[in-house]
């Protein structure tokens, strides 16, 4: 099968590659859409935490089943279902395993990431981490993924409605994040230096409040839009230092503020302005079994439009040539699709 390899930064090769062989519990998966993420962009570039060369990339994924070995207890599966990958891959038995956090599992696996992933023909992933769906498009299966980075987050925020939720970052992980606090009934503000994509976000998303942090004082339009109360919820979505530090400013009396951006900097902030808010803050790592089938559900009853995310198309074949274009062009390109 044919393999898209990151021999290092700024390099792809393909190579012929066997078809994986499975053991017990196991899913061979035939790759139909892999959607690009920030993380694959930084990983070609040479700036991705937690990285090591040579990698396939790829953890977005759908397909369908092309083959199994079932363990005793699992059925329901067919050759040629639809599905999407969980692709954190957990141990199980550390502590975050045993209190039902295997997205922040001690030794995880990310496929693309710290194992190989699915730029390729063909992927085996143990049979617990497939979600078969044959009622959405494979396109729509391959945004489960970033969808539920997004999902997890405003999760962990506990958001309610009518609240003011400010989201840093308008990328495909930001989108995420307003589309499901939207559902939660929040009061959206989105912070960006991006025109365009903010006025995606009025006119796609019918986001009520945008600014454009390079034109106006984002404390100042918050404090504005709020009466002063600034807000309930501050999500980062673009592990930007910069930005990361400043949105401690925008946090209300009480606020939280969910990380679910990474970078590899120190954050900074002044104790006596956080304490006396007494506000939370809280990292949002991967996402849970559960966030999927929320998502899943969510692109079900149509809550969730796949349209709003896919912005570009390339084929497998083209993807080494083409791969640096896309990360050059964050003006236009929202979620790129490679297709089969």
């Amino acid at each position: 099968m044919k393999t898209l390899v990151c021999e290092e930064p700024l390099r792809f090769v393909y190579k012929e590659s066997v078809i994986p062989t499975l053991a017990e519990g196991e899913v061979l998966i035939q790759i139909k859409r892999i959607g690009i993420c920030g993380t694959d962009y930084h990983a070609y570039q040479g700036n991705q935490p937690f990285f090591q060369y040579p990698r396939v990339l790829g953890h977005e994924l759908s397909g369908v089943i092309d083959g199994f070995k079932l363990s005793e207890n699992v059925g329901g599966l067919k050759l040629g279902d639809k599905v999407c990958i969980l692709p954190y891959l957990s141990c199980g038995s550390c502590v975050a395993c045993r209190k039902g956090k295997p997205n922040c599992c001690t030794s995880i696996q990310v496929l693309g990431v710290h194992t190989d992933g699915g730029m390729c023909e063909y992927i085996k992933v143990p049979e617990q981490y497939v979600f078969v769906d044959n009622a959405l498009s494979f396109d729509q299966l391959a945004l489960v993924e970033p969808l539920a980075i997004g999902a997890h987050g405003v999760n962990n925020a506990g958001i309610k409605a009518d609240e003011y939720v400010a989201i840093i970052g308008s990328g495909p992980i930001g989108l995420a994040a307003i589309n499901f606090a939207q559902i939660k009934g929040a009061k959206i503000i989105v912070v960006d230096i991006n025109q365009e994509r903010l006025n995606l976000c009025k006119t796609k998303f019918q986001v009520e409040f945008t600014i454009n942090s390079l034109e106006e004082s984002t404390v100042d339009a918050i404090r504005h839009i709020t009466d002063g109360d600034m807000c309930d919820t501050v999500i980062d979505a673009t592990g930007n230092l910069n930005a990361i530090n400043s949105s401690f400013h925008y946090l209300a009396h009480t606020g939280k503020y969910i990380l679910i951006g990474l970078q590899k900097g120190e954050i900074s902030f002044s104790h006596p302005e956080f304490h006396k808010r007494e506000a939370t803050l809280m990292s949002s790592r991967n996402a849970l079994h559960s966030d999927f089938d929320f998502v899943l559900e969510s692109l079900k009853n149509g809550s969730v439009q796949a349209e709003n995310y896919i912005t570009h198309n390339v084929h497998f074949d083209n993807v080494a040539d083409q791969f640096d274009g896309l990360a050059k062009n964050p003006q236009e390109v929202i979620k790129a699709m490679i297709t089969f």
